[in-house]
C-alpha cells in the first residue's frame, strides 16, 4: 500500500493541509488542540514523519514549573494530595509542567511565609495550604506583587487583590455533618466537636455551619465547646479522651482537621463503636478501617483526583491566559460509609 500523504493526514485530522505543513513546520501560530488532532491522526494512519511531528508538538508546548505549599509529610492524606498533583500535573497534554512540592514539618506562620517566597522564586504559580496568619498573607500579597499566580488549595486564604481558590464548600460540609449526626442519633443529647485549629478557614467555616444546622433544626442538642488538636494525633488522643471521660453521655462527635488518628485510637479504646454517632475528615487507610469496624458513622472527603485537577488546569490558565481571570473552583465533596467503601 501507499505511504499516507500530507493530504491523507490532514482529511484524517480534520484540518487543512497547510495546517499540517504548519504543524510539521513547528509553527508557534498552530492551536495545541490542532497540533494535537495532527499528531494523533498521524499515529493512527502511521504517517512517515511521525517523529518530526512528534518532536514539534512535543517542543511547542509551554514549560511550566508549578508549586505546592502542604502540610505535614507524616499525615496520609498530604501524601496523597501530592501524589494526586504529580498526577494531575503529568496528565496535561497542552504544556509540560514541573510540579515541586514543599511539605511543612513546622506549621509556623513565619516557616509557611519563608517556604513559600522561597518556591515562588522558582515557580509561575503556587498553591499554599495554610492557617491564615498576617505573615502569611503579607507572603503571599508579596509573591502575588512579583506576577506569581497564587493559589489558596484545601482551605480559603484571605489576602488583597484576587485570591484563586480550589476546594469545598465548607460551611456546606459542616452543615452536612451536622445533619448527619441529627438524623442518625436516637434522641437529642450531647455533641462534641473536635477541630484542628481555628486558624485554618476551612475547619472554622465547618464548624460555623455545624453549628448553623442545630440552631436553626435542631435546638434540642446541646453542642458542646470545641476542643483544638493543633493539627497533633496525640492531643487529639488526649482531648478525645478528656471529652469520653467527663461526658459519658456524649450523642455524637464531629471531628474535622489533623489528628483524627489519635481520635480514633481514644475512642476506640473506650469501645465507643455503634453507640455513638462520629463524623469524621478523609478517607484515609486508617479513616477506611475506622468506617468498617463502627468506630467512624460517616467519613467526608475531599475529591483529591478531580480537585488536583481543577488546580493544575487553574494553574495552566493563569499563566497563559493575558487577559486575567478568576479560576477558582469549588469541588462538590464525597461522603463515605462502611457500606460504600
Amino acid at each position: 500500500m501507499d505511504r499516507p500523504t500530507i493530504r491523507d493526514l490532514a482529511k484524517a485530522a480534520g484540518v487543512s493541509v497547510s495546517t499540517v505543513n504548519r504543524v510539521i513546520a513547528g509553527d508557534g501560530g498552530v492551536t495545541a488542540a490542532r497540533r494535537d488532532a495532527v499528531k494523533e491522526a498521524a499515529e493512527r494512519i502511521g504517517f512517515y514523519g511521525l517523529g518530526t511531528i512528534q518532536s514539534k508538538v512535543a517542543s511547542s508546548r509551554p514549560r511550566l514549573r508549578f508549586g505546592a505549599v502542604l502540610l505535614q509529610p507524616h499525615r496520609p492524606f498530604y501524601q496523597n494530595v501530592a501524589t494526586a498533583l504529580r498526577d494531575a500535573a503529568a496528565s496535561v497534554t497542552e504544556a509540560d509542567i514541573e510540579m515541586r512540592i514543599e511539605f511543612l514539618e513546622d506549621l509556623s506562620p513565619q516557616n509557611t511565609a519563608v517556604a513559600a517566597m522561597a518556591l515562588a522564586q522558582e515557580c509561575q504559580a503556587v498553591a499554599i495550604t495554610s492557617a491564615v496568619h498576617p505573615q502569611v498573607i503579607h507572603a503571599i500579597e508579596e509573591i502575588a506583587a512579583r506576577g506569581v499566580h497564587v493559589f489558596a488549595f484545601i482551605t480559603q486564604l484571605s489576602a488583597a487583590g484576587q485570591m484563586h481558590y480550589i476546594g469545598l464548600d465548607n460551611w456546606k460540609v459542616g452543615r452536612t455533618s451536622a445533619w448527619t449526626i441529627a438524623s442518625h442519633c436516637k434522641k437529642p443529647g450531647k455533641i462534641g466537636i473536635i477541630t484542628g485549629s481555628h486558624r485554618y478557614r476551612n475547619q472554622e467555616m465547618k464548624e460555623i455551619g455545624f453549628r448553623s444546622y442545630f440552631r436553626e433544626n435542631e435546638p434540642e442538642f446541646t453542642l458542646l465547646e470545641p476542643l483544638s488538636t493543633y493539627e497533633s494525633s496525640t492531643v487529639a488522643q488526649e482531648v478525645t479522651e478528656k471529652l469520653l471521660t467527663d461526658h459519658p453521655d456524649l450523642a455524637g462527635l464531629y471531628i474535622t482537621g489533623g489528628g483524627i488518628s489519635g481520635a480514633i485510637a481514644a475512642l476506640r479504646a473506650h469501645g465507643t463503636a455503634g453507640k455513638m454517632v462520629v463524623i469524621g475528615d478523609e478517607l484515609t487507610n486508617v479513616t477506611r478501617t475506622a468506617l468498617l469496624d463502627g468506630t467512624l458513622t460517616i467519613v467526608i472527603s475531599h475529591p483529591l483526583d478531580r480537585m488536583s485537577r481543577d488546580l493544575i488546569r487553574g494553574m495552566v490558565k493563569a499563566t497563559t491566559n493575558r487577559h486575567g481571570g478568576n479560576w477558582s473552583s469549588v469541588t462538590p465533596f464525597d461522603m463515605h460509609n462502611r457500606e460504600n467503601i
